[in-house]
Parts: structure tokens; C-alpha cells; sequence
């Protein structure tokens, strides 16, 4: 019995003396987060930006908008934004649209302003495409636009595989400008499938010079930018250039554009359909100075 319980204090002598001595765990230090301190910050500051931004689009979205019931399209918030944008940011300059028959019955005692905020001052109307087609709408755009009292401007949808003096034939036969009237203008905005571009360009010289020899007024060029850039700023710089750009990153009017087609998606009451919208890179008076 004695030896017995010597033995049971030896091993537990013996296990005393294994046991490690329990170490105190250190506080672990927090681990720096990237997403919390870096990424979060840099995201609500960019929210912050986009809010102060487009204040006047928001603003316009929030309150302003056209009301849902009314027989017109509106376009995406994201392109609302932009117009709006655009167009506060240009204030010193002069706005307005372009039409065709595309555009459908236009109610022209409605046509005032763009995003219901921004004045109308002028309009292009497609008068001719080609040697023989004349747009369907023309005659009775042309004429309430000119009730409207808007300084307006017909033009001619320049086709490249067509010949260029019945173009321009046509557009004379069917445009008889007044005084207080823009310029005509030429739109060209495709390559031909059957010429060259060098033949190209003669036959737009062709088509502008008969046209300005009968009216005594140098017309305006219309094209993409890179159409224009590509074929014709160089060969066609003495002639006032209407670019269409609509890239979103775009949000000024370059010095070097007459006019700048920024969008196809204004709305405008009394037209029912997605209208062109431009800007004049000068002010009223100053466009008043280009009339015939």
C-alpha cells in the first residue's frame, strides 16, 4: 500500500515536471483593411463628385422631368444626365434641334425649349436625300418652323454613290431661302461602295459650289468627327463645320466646330420622338451674323 502511493507521487512528480508553463497570448494586432480605408473613402468621394456634378440634371430629373403620361420619349437617366449637363454648362451659347420626317407630326406652338429648360433658337430641317427624294415633312416643317419665328436652315443627306450635280439640283428645286435664313448645309457622313474618296470629294465640291453659285451663300458642312477629321478638315477647312459627337467623356464643344450635334436623344415638347440636339459655339447675335 506504501509503495503503492509512493509510486502515484512520483508520477505525478514526474508529469509536473513535463508541463510547460502556460505562455500569456499577446493582443493581436487589427489588420489594416484596404477595402475600408482606401477603396470606401475613394468611392464616396466619387459619388459625392458625380452628385455635385450633375446638381442640375438631378434637380431637372427629380422635379423638372416631363410627366410619364405625355405622348413623348424620354431617354435613359444616364443620357438625361448628360444633356442636362451639356447644355447648363454651354448657357453662353445657342441651342437647337434638327428634324425630319423621322421625327413625325410636330406640334411647333409646343417646340420651345430641350429638357424643358433650355431655349430653342434655331432648327435644321432635311429638306432632300439624293437626286430625287425630297423628305415627306419638309414643306410643313419649313413653314411652322418660320412661324416660330426660329432662325432655321434646310439640308440636303448627301448620298456617295449618287451623282452630285442632281443632288444638288435637287435640293435647289425643292429649298427657296428667305432672308433671315441659315445657310444650306451638306451632309455627308458615308464612304461611297463605288468610288474612291479623292472622287468623293470632287463631287462634293461640285455639289457646294453649284449650291452656293444659286443662293450667293457659302454652305455648312455636317458630318461624324471622324468622318470629318478623316476626309475633310483639311481639303474643306474654309467651309462652317456642324460635328456630331455623342461620347459620353465629351462634355465641351471643341474651338474648331461651328455647331456640335452632342446627342439623338433630346426631348422636346410637342415632338414625340428622340430630336437631335446642337449647340452653336457662339452666341444668338453671333449666329444672326451667319444668316443669308
Amino acid at each position: 500500500m506504501a509503495s503503492g502511493r509512493t509510486e502515484l507521487i512520483r508520477l505525478q512528480r514526474k508529469s509536473s515536471l513535463k508541463r510547460k508553463p502556460i505562455k500569456k497570448r499577446k493582443p493581436q494586432k487589427k489588420k489594416f483593411s484596404f477595402k475600408k480605408h482606401i477603396i470606401l473613402p475613394i468611392f464616396l468621394m466619387g459619388f459625392m463628385y458625380g452628385v455635385w456634378h450633375y446638381r442640375y440634371a438631378l434637380y431637372y430629373i427629380a422635379f423638372q422631368r416631363i410627366e410619364k403620361n405625355e405622348a413623348i420619349k424620354v431617354s435613359s437617366v444616364t443620357t438625361q444626365l448628360r444633356i442636362f449637363d451639356v447644355l447648363q454648362h454651354h448657357q453662353q451659347k445657342t441651342f437647337g434641334i434638327d428634324v425630319s420626317h423621322y421625327q413625325g407630326k410636330i406640334n411647333w406652338d409646343e417646340v420651345t425649349k430641350v429638357q424643358d429648360s433650355f431655349p430653342i433658337s434655331f432648327v435644321f430641317v432635311r429638306a432632300t436625300a439624293g437626286s430625287v427624294k425630297q423628305d415627306r415633312k419638309f414643306k410643313t416643317n419649313w413653314k411652322k418652323s418660320k412661324q416660330k419665328r426660329l432662325i432655321r436652315g434646310a439640308y440636303h443627306y448627301y448620298r456617295p454613290n449618287e451623282n452630285s450635280i442632281l443632288q444638288a439640283n435637287n435640293f435647289i428645286n425643292t429649298v427657296k431661302l428667305q432672308k433671315g435664313d441659315l445657310p444650306p448645309v451638306l451632309d455627308i457622313e458615308d464612304v461611297p461602295r463605288i468610288q474612291s474618296i479623292a472622287n468623293l470629294k470632287i463631287g462634293l465640291r461640285k455639289w457646294l459650289n453649284k449650291v452656293e453659285q444659286h443662293y450667293g451663300v457659302k454652305p455648312i458642312i455636317y458630318s461624324g468627327e471622324s468622318f470629318y477629321n478623316d476626309h475633310l478638315y483639311k481639303d474643306f477647312s474654309e467651309y462652317t463645320c456642324w460635328v456630331a459627337n455623342y461620347n459620353f467623356y465629351v462634355e465641351n464643344i471643341d474651338k474648331d466646330w461651328n455647331f456640335w450635334q452632342f446627342t439623338d436623344k433630346g426631348s422636346v415638347r410637342g415632338i414625340k420622338e428622340f430630336v437631335d440636339v446642337n449647340i452653336y459655339n457662339g452666341s444668338k447675335e453671333e449666329l444672326l451674323r451667319l444668316v443669308k
